[in-house]
C-alpha cells in the first residue's frame, strides 16, 4: 500500500508500501514434530523475487545420511526459481553447510525440481550428526519467485530426518495487508485524525489508511501524522511488526530529509530534538522519526514520547509486538498507534517532490 505525501513550496512526499508477511504454521504428526516453525519473506507481493528465512526447532538429532528437505508449495508448485538456488545463496545456522564433507555437523546442498517436490535438500555428511534444536535457513539473492496468485501456500519441512512439520506464507498484493486463512492471522492499518495523542505527541494532521499527507512544512515547526496498527492471530508465540524505508526522503534535486536524529538513525528511543541546523552538515537540516504507544515494547522504552530513526534500508525498527495471541483491539496486544514526526530547519532545501517508501512487515510465529 503506497501512501503519497503531497505538500507545497516545501513539500514532504513519502510513501508507505506495506508488505504484509503472513506466516501460518500447522503442526502435523509424523515420526516427530517440529515446532516454532516460520518462514519470513522479504516481500509478499505476488510474482516478485523474495528472500526466505526458514526457522524451525527439531526434537531429535539428525543422523548421517538423513536429509532436511524444505519443499515449496507441494500442492501446486507455484514458487519459481527453486532449481536456481546455489551454495552461495544459502546460509544454515544449526549445521555447517559445506561443498565437501568433513565431519562435525556438516551438511551439503542440493535441489529438486520434480513436480510436487520442488525443494532444497540438505544431506547430513557421513560420520556427522546435526544436534536437535533450532535451525535457521536463509535463502538469499532473490532466487525464489513468489506465486503470481494471491493465496496461502504451504512450506513443508521434512525429508528423511526424524521430525517434520509445515508452515504457511500468504502471498498478497502490496496494496493490502490482511489475510483470511484457517490459521487466523490478519494485519491492518487505519488512519488517525488530527489532534490525536500518541505516546505523548499530538497529530497535526489527519491520515487515511493509504495516505500520509504532511502538507507544507514550516521551519522549526514539527509535523506529526499517525497510523493505527491492528493484528489478530492465534499464533501461540505471537508476532512482531517492523518498518523500514527504501531510501531517505529525497527530492528530485537531490535534497534529503534524514532520519532522526541529524541523520544518525538512532536505535535508542530518545526524546524528540529539533535538527541541529549546522550549515556545513546537510544531515542536520531536517529529520524524521517514529514513536509507538506499545507500552510493553522493549520494556516500555518508548514511553514518554521517545523516537527512533533506525528504519533505513539496512535495518528495521520494531514498532509493535506481542508474545502470544492477539485480538486486534486490545492495546499493546492487538492494537498500537505509531506516529511519524518530521521537523525541518530553515536550511532544508525547498522542493515539491520529497518521497520514499516505508515498508511494514508483520511476522507471526506459530
Amino acid at each position: 500500500m503506497r501512501h503519497r505525501f503531497r505538500t507545497g513550496a516545501l513539500i514532504v512526499l513519502g510513501g508507505i508500501a506495506i508488505a504484509g508477511i503472513l506466516f501460518l504454521g500447522d503442526r502435523i504428526t509424523h515420526a516427530g514434530t517440529l515446532y516454532n516453525i516460520s518462514d519470513t519473506l522479504s516481500t509478499s507481493a505476488p510474482g516478485q523475487p523474495a528472500n526466505h528465512i526458514v526457522t524451525f526447532t527439531t526434537n531429535s538429532a539428525i543422523p548421517a545420511g538423513d536429509t532436511i528437505q524444505v519443499t515449496f508449495d507441494p500442492a501446486t508448485n507455484a514458487f519459481g526459481g527453486v532449481g536456481n538456488v546455489a551454495f552461495g545463496d544459502v546460509t544454515f545456522t544449526g549445521a555447517t553447510l559445506v561443498t565437501s564433507c568433513a565431519a562435525g555437523n556438516d551438511v551439503t546442498l542440493s535441489t529438486s525440481t520434480v513436480p510436487g517436490d520442488e525443494s532444497i535438500i540438505f544431506t547430513v555428511c557421513g560420520g556427522a550428526t546435526v544436534a536437535s534444536g533450532t535451525k535457521t535457513i536463509v535463502i538469499g539473492n532473490d532466487r525464489l519467485i513468489n506465486p503470481t496468485s494471491t493465496g496461502s501456500y504451504a512450506i513443508d519441512i521434512g525429508g528423511t530426518m526424524p521430525d517434520s512439520g509445515e508452515t504457511r506464507v500468504a502471498v498478497i498484493p502490496a496494496i493490502t495487508v490482511q489475510a483470511a486463512v484457517a490459521t487466523n492471522f490478519s494485519f491492518s492499518i487505519t488512519g488517525i485524525a488530527t489532534g490525536t495523542s500518541i505516546n505523548g505527541v499530538t497529530t497535526t494532521g489527519a491520515s487515511a489508511s493509504g495516505t500520509l499527507a504532511f502538507g507544507i512544512l514550516s521551519p522549526d515547526v514539527p509535523a506529526v501524522l499517525g497510523q493505527q496498527l491492528s493484528v489478530s492471530t492465534n499464533a501461540a508465540n505471537g508476532f512482531a511488526v517492523t518498518v523500514h524505508e527504501d531510501q531517505d526522503l529525497t527530492s528530485g534535486n537531490g535534497a534529503t530529509i534524514h532520519l532522526f536524529d541529524n541523520g544518525n538513525a538512532t536505535s535508542t528511543p530518545s526524546p524528540w530534538a529539533a535538527p541541529a541546523a549546522i550549515a556545513a552538515d546537510p544531515a542536520t537540516y531536517g529529520h524524521i522519526g517514529v514513536t509507538t504507544d506499545d507500552a510493553t515494547l522493549d520494556g516500555g522504552a518508548f514511553t514518554g514520547a521517545k523516537f527512533v530513526g533506525n528504519f533505513n534500508p539496512t535495518s528495521t525498527a520494531t514498532v509493535f509486538a506481542n508474545a502470544g495471541p492477539a485480538d486486534g483491539v486490545t492495546q499493546n496486544i492487538g492494537k498500537a498507534d505509531v506516529a511519524y514526526e518530521i521537523e525541518v530547519s530553515g536550511l532544508q532545501a525547498a522542493a515539491t517532490d520529497y518521497s520514499n517508501d516505508l515498508i511494514y512487515v508483520a511476522t507471526p510465529v506459530f
